[in-house]
């Protein structure tokens, strides 16, 4: 029996797929669970696996083609079966830019358009241009544009009414206060007027409330000057997930600056003991944040629009910069695990990301995240909340300041941290307190030992 090859759902937020790669030919023999090809989603390279024997009759699929979920990439069927059903009308089916813009070459419905005007812009009836008489024809285009001046003002202004005869009622304006709105982007309806009945003029449109000026014309720019880069589906992904959160999601932020001299101490006495205890600052962090939420589960919480979630195991989402973007990993159970298992864990997965080879089951399922951009240079920033977490630490770069201490100025290595939290399930008091536990755990690192 014949074998659809489709384009599967290989992540959770997976919309579409690139087709890296075929891993079998047409004619090449196929068993169940064989790799076929090789798909990119919005977050890594995954397999897509046959699911039928046989034989691959047809790839109708090239290497480099986007293809939404559910597209018939190819067939699996025995030698001599008869797949013309399937085939028919078949063919990977590309994920299209915008459905609202008709193609190149298409002819327009003039009709079609008419009513997206009246739905949008709330009009009730559109004048059907007039038509031109035989008499017309022949007179003159000064004096037709003469006449038809003539009729605009006749039908624009009633008899001494001060209103705009027109399906919008807009009040009596002046030429030059018209010129002076469309340029300004006032409303003249939002005026009163200052003139004779009630007339807008020139006075009016300089005393309204000012608004941007329109951007100046650009010079038109040279094959050569510019570069469009295409989108990958990550890319896609990842504006997508961040409009959804900077959008509808309450933020506020808190900062705190700690004292990492002791974690620095405590770092170089775990190197100088075994290359096993290799740990950097961001494991450190990483362990300390875990503690700290496994205290706080306020914290440890997400939204779901009908609750709030709070989770008692804690499953910190780690940042990890690659090739366009970024993918967020997950150590399981942070808390209970040692400084050198979240060291080792976290290097293997942030290599495995970079690579794109991480399974789904490796970057869902945080419940809290951590971006860190200190070997980057950056001493502070904001991060963006994923959801439905309810917060996200950015975490900048370790640096030597000079401080106050006990009267005398000392150097001291610091660190700042910003917490973005969603203002639904997090308050300003509840952060604070979390992160008052969190600088406890850093600035005394032996706590996270034990």
């Amino acid at each position: 029996m014949a074998t659809k090859i489709l384009m599967e759902a290989l992540s959770p937020t997976m919309e579409e797929g690139r087709l890296v790669k075929w891993l079998k030919n047409e004619g090449d023999a196929v068993k169940s669970g064989d790799v076929l090809a090789e798909v990119e989603t919005d977050k890594a390279v995954m397999e897509l696996v046959a699911r039928g024997d046989g034989v691959l009759r047809k790839r109708l699929a090239n290497e480099g083609d986007s293809s939404a979920v559910g597209t018939l990439l190819g067939v699996v069927a025995a030698p001599d079966e008869d797949i013309s059903a399937l085939l028919q009308g078949a063919g990977p089916t590309p994920v299209a830019s915008d459905a609202s813009v008709p193609p190149l070459g298409k002819p327009v419905d003039a009709a079609e358009v008419i009513a997206k005007a009246k739905e949008f812009e709330g009009v009730t009836s559109i004048p059907s241009a007039p038509r031109q008489s035989q008499g017309e024809a022949s007179t003159p285009p000064q004096e037709r544009e003469r006449r038809g001046h003539q009729r605009i003002d006749s039908a624009a202004h009633t008899s001494g009414s001060g209103t705009v005869a027109s399906s919008t009622n807009r009040p009596r304006s002046s030429p030059l206060a018209r010129r002076l709105a469309s340029e300004r982007g006032v409303d003249l309806a939002s005026l009163n007027g200052s003139g004779p009945g009630g007339r807008i003029v020139k006075r009016d449109i300089e005393q309204a409330p000012a608004t941007p000026a329109a951007a100046p014309a650009q010079r038109p720019a040279r094959v050569g000057d510019f570069n469009d880069v295409p989108l990958t589906l990550m890319r896609k992904t990842i504006a997508r997930r961040l409009v959804e959160s900077i959008g509808p999601i309450p933020t506020f932020y808190l900062t705190a600056e700690f004292d990492m001299t002791r974690v620095a101490e405590l770092r170089a006495a775990m190197i100088a003991e075994s290359a096993e205890y290799k740990v950097s600052f961001n494991d450190i962090v990483i362990k300390a944040t875990a503690t700290a939420l496994a205290q706080h589960p306020e914290v440890n919480a997400h939204w779901t629009g009908e609750s709030i979630r709070q989770f008692n195991r804690v499953h910190i989402g780690m940042a990890v910069a690659v090739e366009d973007g970024l993918i967020t990993p997950v150590i399981f159970d942070a808390n209970e695990k040692g400084l050198a298992d979240i060291a080792a864990e976290a290097k293997e997965l942030a290599a495995r990301g970079r690579e794109r080879k991480l399974k789904p089951e490796e970057y869902t399922g945080s419940t809290f995240s951590i971006s860190n951009l200190g070997m980057f240079g950056i001493d502070q920033f904001t991060a963006i909340i994923n959801p439905p977490e309810a917060g996200i630490l950015a975490v900048g770069a370790v640096e030597d300041k000079a401080i106050v201490e006990n009267g005398a100025v000392v150097i001291r290595k610091r660190l700042r941290v910003t917490m973005s939290c969603d203002h639904r399930v997090i308050d300003g008091a509840t952060g604070a307190r979390f992160l008052q536990t969190l600088r406890r755990m850093i600035e005394n690192p032996l706590m996270l030992v034990f």
